[in-house]
């Protein structure tokens, strides 16, 4: 039962459904709990801790019912005619799903991923497959599939063109070298008898196909996308084609959702504080002492100011469109974040941000009214000095972003220096590698000391991992 649930939580995240570690353990409780009889109810709990969201709940039903499918034989008469159904004896396949849990030691359905030829839990292969095949017994013939898969390791299945290579070995696994003897037997005694077992055979590699393909969906639903997904997330930013811009904008979404998550459940964890007995105390006087309620200290979360100074020329744009959409996607645990953009003059767009509907709208106004121009990092500095260096304190981290390349201009460290001295964090996030950063124009040996923090960031797992040190740092 262990295997089949872990099978059923990977086909839940290959279906978008995230599913953590706790959550897996709950949902093994519930099992324990509701037991394998009702499917409606173990459906329903198991949603309870799977699922969280509409679209996860949606998600959820699709793949349960498809994992936990009990309709792949239809029931037949020991004469090759449909078997009729019968109230309350399973006629569609539901009340015999019981009986054949009890026997199988898991779920049927799901192709489970015990080591290859080893018994599933201590059950045992139903009768042989030529009477299972000839009396048309729908359960048995489930069952038969489904420890089938569980050894032939039909979840580790992931690419198409394996459909075969599976089909034979569980077919091989349910007996079909017996059911071979016993057509080639029949051949010469009963030769209509050795056709009817020959189209028997046919039509039961055909199911077996079937369920292979759908295991094949199930496990591997999503599957291109998500490649995708990995590949974009660790490609140089300025390498990025157009047509993956809306792919891109959905993994920004994404991995902003993962940093909220777990930055706001770990300030929410140290807002408890310590026991303020003293404030107990009083607050229970009127209960006689008896500590009804609790008090605690309150530890004030500091959250960090940021100020993200973006150079948007050439090749660098790409990069601070997608920083831009980081910060700007955070503001549950990033409320204050103050955006700057140049390729000559320095301006503030902060504003831009505030009255446009969509992120990705201001970002193209960003780069439309500030990119385009010469890079000057002197002039760049000089503008931001007059417009925020004020307001630069001791809660302030400032991100900057660029290649630090300023056509051979004066870069003014000297107000990088004023500003270092009264922030509480310079980063410096330079898109090209380590080895370029001193070459040419580039001015970053000159710019480097005064920085707390300067590193490569040129794919958006780079970013992720900077706007995350960001976050953990801000209490």
């Amino acid at each position: 039962m262990t295997e089949v649930l872990g099978d059923f939580i990977r086909a839940l995240r290959a279906a978008d459904v995230r599913v953590s570690t706790s959550e897996s353990i709950d949902a093994g409780n519930v099992v324990d709990m509701v037991g394998l009889d009702e499917r409606e109810v173990l459906r329903d709990a198991l949603s309870q801790v799977l699922a969280k969201s509409e679209d996860e709940k949606d998600a959820f039903r699709e793949t349960f019912d498809r994992f936990f499918a009990f309709d792949q034989f239809k029931a037949r008469r020991a004469d090759g005619g449909e078997a009729e159904e019968s109230e309350g004896e399973g006629g569609d396949g539901e009340a015999s799903q019981g009986e054949a849990q009890s026997q199988s030691g898991g779920m049927p359905g799901a192709g489970g991923g015990g080591s290859e030829g080893e018994p599933s839990g201590g059950g045992q292969m139903p009768q042989n497959l030529v009477e299972m095949l000839e009396s048309g017994d729908q359960a048995a013939l489930q069952m038969a599939l489904a420890e089938a898969a569980r050894q032939a390791q039909l979840n580790r299945i992931r690419l198409f063109t394996q459909r075969g290579m599976y089909v034979r070995r569980m077919m091989e696994i349910m007996g079909l070298d017996e059911l071979n003897d016993e057509i080639e037997r029949r051949e010469h005694a009963d030769p209509a008898g050795a056709e009817r077992l020959r189209q028997l055979r046919d039509e039961l590699r055909e199911q077996v196909r079937d369920y292979a393909e759908k295991q094949l969906e199930i496990f591997t639903a999503n599957a291109g996308r998500q490649l995708r997904e990995e590949v974009l997330s660790q490609v140089r930013l300025g390498n990025i084609d157009g047509r993956d811009m809306k792919i891109m904008r959905e993994l920004v979404r994404k991995m902003a959702k993962r940093l909220i998550a777990l930055h706001s459940r770990r300030k929410k964890v140290e807002q408890r504080g310590q026991l303020d007995v003293r404030r107990t105390i009083r607050a229970n006087v009127e209960f006689d002492g008896l500590l009804f309620h609790t008090v605690w200290k309150q530890t004030k979360v500091d959250r960090p100011k940021v100020m993200a100074i973006c150079d948007v020329s050439g090749s660098v744009a790409q990069v601070a469109r997608f920083l831009l959409m980081f910060l700007y996607s955070l503001q549950e645990v990033l409320p204050r974040v103050r955006s700057f953009a140049f390729s000559g003059q320095l301006g503030e767009t902060t504003e831009l941000f505030d009255s446009e509907r969509k992120i990705e709208d201001a970002i193209v106004r960003v780069l439309r009214e500030h990119g385009g121009g010469s890079t000057d990092y002197g002039q760049a500095f000089v503008d931001f000095e007059r417009l925020a260096l004020d307001d630069v304190d001791h809660r302030t981290t400032v991100l900057i972003l660029g290649d630090a390349r300023s056509n051979y201009g004066n870069p003014r460290g000297d107000i990088l220096k004023k500003i270092h001295a009264r922030a509480r964090r310079v980063i410096w996030l330079n898109p090209e590698p380590r080895s370029m950063w001193n070459s040419g124009d580039s001015e970053m040996r000159r710019l480097q000391p005064y920085c707390d923090t300067a590193k490569t960031c040129a794919s958006l797992k780079d970013l992720e991992r900077v706007v995350s040190e960001l976050l953990r740092h801000a209490a």
